[in-house]
């Protein structure tokens, strides 16, 4: 197999390494050779945080390259626009339609981007979903990240019973049945 490059992008706080930890151990399970690289940023003070996951028969560096990546899953709209550079032409973006203003936004130096979603569909094959609001409709606003993973399954050739299990194995026990929903929600999200 091909390697293929997932860039999980959002904001300090969402979720998104816990969503490229179960991505890794999915694949993984699945007996793909895979390497995941964090990079925090300001992820304290809700800055920007991304996750390169690279899976295939072997892999040799974790980073996603500028134009390689075949997955975005953005978990706030502004950074999938910020990384879509990183995206290959045919590559597709799913994202949280969720606004969260960066500090510069919020401090008055800069205005959030207007029409985002339509630069993103312009640009890219782009699904948006209101990923928040999934999640809150099944209990929990947290559980956004396996909102956006069922949403990315539907992409990937992993088996599902594969995701559930690693769901199982990596959230917190009181969790589990809030996330298999979300993750279920997430995979209907995706027509």
């Amino acid at each position: 197999m091909e390697n293929t490059g997932i860039l999980i992008v959002g904001v300090g706080g969402q979720g998104t390494l816990l969503a490229s930890r179960i991505l890794g151990q999915v694949a993984l399970k699945s007996g793909y050779d895979v390497k995941v690289s964090e990079v925090h940023g300001m992820a304290q003070r809700g800055g920007s945080v991304v996750t390169h996951v690279r899976f295939g028969d072997k892999v040799s560096s974790p980073l996603v390259g500028e134009g390689k990546a075949d997955y975005i899953l953005s978990f706030e709209k502004l950074e999938a626009l910020r990384w879509i550079k990183y995206l290959k032409k045919q590559g597709t973006i799913i994202s949280n339609n969720q606004e969260i203003s960066p500090v510069t936004v919020t401090l008055g130096f800069q205005k959030y981007p207007d029409n985002i979603e339509a630069k993103l569909k312009k640009s890219v094959n782009t699904f948006m979903i209101d990923a928040k609001e999934i999640a809150q409709n099944c209990g929990n606003p947290k559980a956004v990240n396996t909102v956006l993973l069922g949403a990315l399954s539907k992409m990937l050739c992993f088996e599902k019973d594969i995701w559930v299990k690693t769901i199982k194995d990596i959230v917190p026990p009181h969790t589990v049945e809030l996330n298999l929903k979300a993750f279920e929600e997430g995979i209907k999200a995706i027509n």
